[in-house]
């Protein structure tokens, strides 16, 4: 007997993620993706997976907790994460992409899946049977109304904000210098150094621009994502606030000077070929032609001329801790899942990781398999724990991060039996490997278990 298709919304990196694993599950998948046919406020092409707000997936180290979830992740053959390594583009430490070959290559694989089918068309309301909601922070308001009135509540919502991208012919390279900070990996960025007078005239600058407005205005009253503020909001909470943040000058020898700048603006390349550059934490929501007069203040970029302005935009979620079990099925229905940053996880890779467990469940559930609780000491499991178990009267979004994952044991005192009652704290600085150690370990054992690592992508340990 055929088990049932599983239907998923959205072709953003949540559902195309989903859509991947879960025909890799062996079930049968169609995706829909209301794209081009029907345009959202932010997306520019009509191609799966297309990234809005950066081109960058953060950092490939394993002393960073999203390194530890992309290590995961590639352990469990993702897609997202194997086309981000085959259109990866020069940017340190980190893993950041080609926009347009990413999506490329992930509608290209999914178009050519024999399991899965991709439908072009808006869906506006939950489907009978087996089903992954990842339509994202966008959601249409049809199919908003249709969540609502299946989990029985409302929405969480926040403010998010997009980077400009420049020109890189319009840029005066021999006022910058190209370096990575700390020198970590290869050079991948143009710097551009500001001393303290420069920095302070572009705050003044930022502080004086004119806002674009919001066409509703109960918007006003919704927050930040904090982890994604407008540059010019992280200006106004204080004088070095941003100095302190994006515009921080540690770690990035200007040549000219031999010494660390006062503050630094850094771009990194947007595309392959290196004609396109973004800038890095300069999400904004200043009217078009302020954002260009800004952007000339900065040494280097005196004549940039913008290709793609930076926008803001309000994202939805749900209030994962009262509807969603760790499966990312819902409690109200076992065969209903949710998946992306509608499930309150914030940032390209989480939201792909999220939809790599919804789709690997929901594969199982259709065969009659008991869904999976990933383990907690991987990022993937503790992901999905703290969504599902955090308080949800003050629910938020949420970036993988150490904190998230349950507590190393402290360590004994030298020359003691290890329950000694008064046991050593671990150093910050020595918990990444401990982490990483104990997350490979449990994804070894619970991989092996249950299957999910495929003779294509073998778990090694990574030192």
């Amino acid at each position: 007997m055929t088990p049932p298709t599983i239907t998923i919304i959205g072709g953003g990196l949540a559902g195309c993620e989903a859509a991947w694993q879960a025909a890799a599950g062996g079930a049968r998948v169609v995706l829909h993706e209301m794209r081009p046919r029907v345009p959202t406020a932010v997306h520019q092409t009509g191609d799966l997976a297309e990234l809005v707000c950066s081109n960058s997936l953060k950092s490939n180290a394993l002393d960073r907790a999203t390194g530890l979830l992309k290590w995961e992740m590639r352990a469990l053959d993702s897609l997202v994460i194997r086309c981000a390594d085959e259109s990866a583009v020069p940017a340190g430490s980190a893993l950041a992409v080609d926009r347009a070959r990413f999506a490329a290559l992930i509608t290209g694989r999914l178009s050519s899946h024999p399991n899965i089918t991709i439908c072009r068309e808006e869906i506006g309301e939950i489907p009978n049977g087996p089903c992954i909601v990842a339509s994202g922070p966008l959601t249409s308001p049809a199919l908003a109304a249709s969540i609502q009135q299946t989990l029985g509540g409302g929405f969480l919502n926040f403010f998010d904000a997009v980077a400009p991208i420049v020109d890189a012919d319009t840029l005066d390279l021999d006022r910058m210098f190209f370096a990575s900070r700390y020198d970590k990996g290869d050079a991948a960025y143009w710097n551009a150094a500001l001393d303290e007078a420069r920095y302070d005239a572009l705050r003044d600058a930022l502080l004086s621009a004119e806002k674009a407005a919001s066409h509703n205005a109960e918007d006003e009253a919704v927050p930040y994502f904090e982890s994604c503020l407008p540059i010019e909001e992280l200006a106004g909470r204080g004088r070095l606030t941003m100095r302190h943040g994006p515009l921080r000058g540690a770690g990035l020898t200007d040549p000219q000077t031999g010494r660390w700048p006062f503050a630094c603006v850094q771009l990194r390349s947007e595309n392959a070929e290196g004609t396109m550059y973004n800038l890095v934490g300069f999400q904004t929501r200043l009217k078009w032609p302020e954002q260009t007069r800004v952007l000339r203040l900065i040494p280097g970029l005196e004549n940039v001329e913008i290709v793609r302005f930076g926008v803001i935009h309000k994202n939805i979620f749900i209030n994962s801790p009262a509807v969603l079990r760790p499966t990312f099925a819902t409690k109200a229905r076992p065969d209903l899942f949710f998946a992306g940053q509608l499930t309150g996880v914030e940032g390209y890779v989480e939201s792909a990781a999220a939809g790599l467990m919804a789709g690997r469940n929901a594969a199982r559930l259709v065969q009659g398999e008991k869904p999976l609780v990933f383990p907690r000491a991987t990022v993937l499991g503790s992901l999905a724990h703290y969504i599902t178990n955090a308080e949800a009267k003050h629910f938020q979004p949420m970036n993988a991060n150490w904190a998230l994952l349950p507590p190393l044991e402290s360590e004994p005192p030298a020359g003691t039996e290890k329950d000694a009652p008064r046991a050593r704290k671990i150093k910050k600085e020595n918990k990444p490997p401990l982490f990483v150690a104990r997350a490979q370990a449990a994804l070894q054992e619970f991989g092996d278990a249950h299957e999910l690592i495929t003779d294509n992508c073998q778990l090694t340990t990574v030192n």
